[in-house]
């Protein structure tokens, strides 16, 4: 190596290492390899159809039912590609509900769901900007409400007595989906659930980010009540 023009590229390090100086090069050759991930340029997929999107969404829930899950993008080199950027191509506002893993019950991975989660899914301005952020800015074609049966938030809201702290905030933004079903036929939580996905859906279609995606096709928004017992999803919209 010429001292007065020293020269440290990955050619010259293996050199280094085929001498036996590898333990002097390492330090250089991690600097080097940090560099050139930061230096990549992490490209985005090529864009699902609104159609498509919800396709690959709903076979993933498919597998899961049927114990043949993949678990597709958990890897180490997934977890490196995504670092930099995200690219996903589904959002889910769903329940809070620890028995309501999104990325497991769809049989996805790392950065394929922007996941929304609060109890009673519920479309709160803190949420519908979570949502907006997802399908405006990083321009995922599709849009799930996820409800679930037996839902807690649900059930509270049916009942409507006094909870402590804040936790009949969520009950409020249920109560207009109760509303609508109270003097329906069967179980008022059942009916409740599925009435509440689809007032969350309006109130999201208010907003102005939304509608506009909705109107050129590029977003398609569908609501959903996964099943607790079988683990299924089934569209409702």
């Amino acid at each position: 190596m010429n001292q007065n023009h020293p020269m440290i590229n990955r050619r010259n390090l293996l050199k280094l290492g085929s001498l036996g100086l590898v333990a002097s090069a390492s330090p250089f050759l991690g600097l080097m390899q940090r560099a050139e991930a930061a230096e990549a340029v992490t490209t985005a997929p090529p864009s699902l159809s609104p159609d498509a999107a919800l396709e690959k969404l709903m076979a993933g829930n498919q597998r899961f039912v049927g114990h043949k899950l993949q678990h597709p993008d958990q890897s180490e080199a997934r977890l490196h590609e995504v670092a930099q950027a995200q690219h996903p191509f589904a959002t889910v506002l769903c329940c809070a509900d620890s028995r309501v893993p999104v990325e497991i019950l769809f049989d996805q991975g790392v950065g394929d769901i922007f996941d929304v989660r609060v109890a009673g899914n519920i479309a709160t301005p803190a949420v519908v900007g979570s949502v907006e952020y997802a399908v405006a800015l990083l321009g995922t074609p599709v849009l799930m409400v996820l409800g679930h049966e037996r839902c807690g938030a649900v059930t509270a809201a049916v009942q409507n007595q006094p909870l402590p702290g804040d936790i009949g905030t969520f009950v409020e933004a249920i109560l207009p989906a109760v509303e609508r079903v109270k003097d329906q036929p069967g179980d008022l939580v059942e009916n409740a659930v599925l009435a509440n996905v689809t007032y969350q859906i309006e109130q999201l279609q208010k907003s102005p980010l939304l509608a506009e995606r909705l109107e050129s096709g590029q977003l398609k928004v569908v609501g959903g009540r996964y099943d607790l017992d079988t683990g299924k999803v089934t569209l409702l919209t």
